[in-house]
């Protein structure tokens, strides 16, 4: 079969076809890089977020919980040292010898 001669109109069909899939590569081409964009974003404020929260001075309720915690602390440190027997302050080599040869 021979090839049909091609109309004005099938040419601006063809041209408008064209045209219609170009657009369309590029929208998938800008989405894409859309995305990229809202991606970094999320991961700055993300980021933001935790740096703010680290600054942010302590609540009352957090002072008053580390008060609570020292004070724990503090009873414990004070009954371990109440527990502990006093010892007897350890000889020197020289001081054993001595009581050795007069003994």
């Amino acid at each position: 079969m021979a090839k049909k001669k091609q109309t004005r109109g099938d040419a601006v069909r063809q041209a408008v076809d064209e045209a219609f899939q170009t657009a369309a590569g590029q929208a998938q081409f800008g989405r894409e890089r859309a995305q990229e964009i809202v991606d970094e974003l999320a991961g700055a404020a993300g980021r933001l977020r935790d740096v703010l929260e680290d600054l942010r001075p302590p609540t009352g309720d957090e002072i008053r919980a580390l008060r609570e915690e020292v004070r724990a602390l503090a009873e414990r440190v004070a009954a371990l040292e109440a527990a502990k027997k006093p010892a007897r302050a350890p000889r020197s080599r020289a001081a054993t010898s001595r009581a050795k040869k007069t003994g």
